[in-house]
């Protein structure tokens, strides 16, 4: 499976200012399977080592941090003659070695020849406390679940996404049925790569949806394994509720939602550790339209998003027929599946801060706000072809430096105040607007 991230491994490699390499992001990512094929297409030979329950990995990072003498015993691990330039060095599930992460200053500064990258969970890498970590000695890449746009590669439709990304939109139109369908199979798998894998080699859905339900389990082992005990069922009860949070007509997180009485002063450490883990994304809300949005964030007020829009679907214990027939999965769950969507694209493009707005009485509430290149862009999600975005429009008439974006099952449409863009097309997008700003 091709992923975009790749092309930001490449620059790693070739970059003449180098350092040690963090690959990071939740579980189940992808991030082994990209180093692996990385070092084997782009390096003559791999030392590959996975950290988790290696004695030996853990004893070689006790002593200290000489990178001649780490260097050698990784060597003698991994029986490969490790040259600078000719060798990746991987080190796997890194957090179960915290020292290790350590090391890579000294490797930044001693010894820059030799490439390095390390894979780690965000849920190991962010907790350890008693080790320091090599701030400005290394570079990081955030991995994300595979888009839409990746799926489309995974399935073999590499002629339909040149399409998307051409932005021809008289012949995207002509093609709509074929995006609609892929778009659908997308929403029921979801990002997750072993998910993707299964269904693309026909292993059926429901092996598609124990494999969903599988990550999910381990996700909330997880929280056992890394959290503060006292933490845990704050955590898990945070984690189950966003589903139903998304599910209503005001999407704002509301504490008490969660059971009478909750405050903030009792979850913000949980949901701040759910962050920290890379399972969930909160979007402020934004006050004013003015770059940088960062400025003019209300941190007191957000929504909070899992990071897969398939796993949401494994929670909720969606059927498959709703969201692979006819248009149940747009009209149903108030749009909580597109937003999810739409999210995780915007996301996974690493480079496009993200927020919403709402008025204190929420009478308007623009889906998302974003800061696209030296562009501000209100956008609205419309999971049916239900034009109406009455919020929308009034945002942009209050702020009419702006032009707006609606993601809307319908055909793509430009009017003066703001564009329609196919749901499909979400990446291309604001690709495009990245690109001309």
């Amino acid at each position: 499976m091709k992923r975009e991230i790749y092309q930001k491994m490449l620059e790693w490699k070739q970059s003449k200012n180098r350092k040690p390499l963090i690959l990071n992001g939740a579980r189940q990512v992808g991030k082994t399977w990209l180093l692996k094929t990385f070092a084997t297409n782009e390096y003559k030979k791999v030392a590959y080592v996975s950290c988790d329950k290696n004695k030996d990995i853990q004893d070689l990072f006790t002593e200290n941090y000489e990178t001649t003498r780490i260097i050698r015993g990784i060597s003698a691990i991994t029986r490969v003659d490790i040259e600078p330039d000719n060798t990746l060095i991987i080190l796997d599930e890194v957090q179960s070695v915290p020292s290790a992460i350590s090391s890579l200053k000294y490797f930044c500064e001693d010894a820059p020849q030799y490439h390095i990258a390390v894979a780690g969970s965000l849920l190991g890498i962010s907790f350890h406390n008693g080790y320091s970590f090599p701030v400005g000695k290394v570079d990081m890449i955030r991995v994300y679940p595979m888009t839409y746009e990746e799926f489309l590669l995974a399935k073999g439709n590499s002629r339909l996404l040149d399409v998307l990304l051409s932005r021809d939109y008289k012949l995207i139109n002509d093609l709509r049925m074929q995006y609609i369908d892929l778009l659908r199979q997308y929403y029921f798998t979801g990002g997750m790569p072993a998910a993707v894998l299964a269904y693309i080699n026909d292993e059926g859905l429901n092996q598609v949806r124990a494999i969903q339900k599988q990550i999910l389990f381990d996700y909330s082992q997880d929280f056992s394994k890394h959290a503060p005990n006292q933490e845990v069922p704050r955590i898990d009860l945070v984690w189950q509720n966003i589903p139903s949070q998304l599910a209503k007509d005001n999407k704002k997180f509301i504490y008490g939602a969660m059971k009478k009485g909750a405050r903030a002063s009792e979850f913000e450490l949980a949901i701040q550790w759910l962050i920290n883990a890379g399972l969930i994304y909160k979007i402020n809300r934004v006050k004013e339209p003015v770059m940088p949005l960062k400025f003019y964030e209300d941190m007191s007020a957000f929504k909070l998003f899992m990071l897969d829009c398939g796993l949401m679907g494994a929670m909720a214990d969606t059927p498959a027929s709703q969201i692979l027939i006819g248009d149940s999965i747009f009209k149903e769950y108030k749009g909580s599946f597109t937003e999810l969507y739409v999210l995780q694209q915007i996301k996974a493009m690493d480079t496009v801060p993200v927020y919403y707005f709402s008025t204190d009485d929420s009478h308007v509430e623009v889906d998302f706000v974003v800061q696209c290149g030296a562009s501000i862009i209100p956008i609205e999600v419309k999971a049916e072809e239900n034009l109406r975005a009455k919020s929308l429009r009034k945002y942009v008439s209050d702020n009419p430096q702006l032009k707006g974006i609606r993601f809307s099952m319908s055909p793509y449409r430009d009017q003066e105040w703001m564009k329609n863009i196919p749901l499909f097309a979400v990446t291309a997008e604001l690709k495009s607007i990245i690109d001309e700003s």
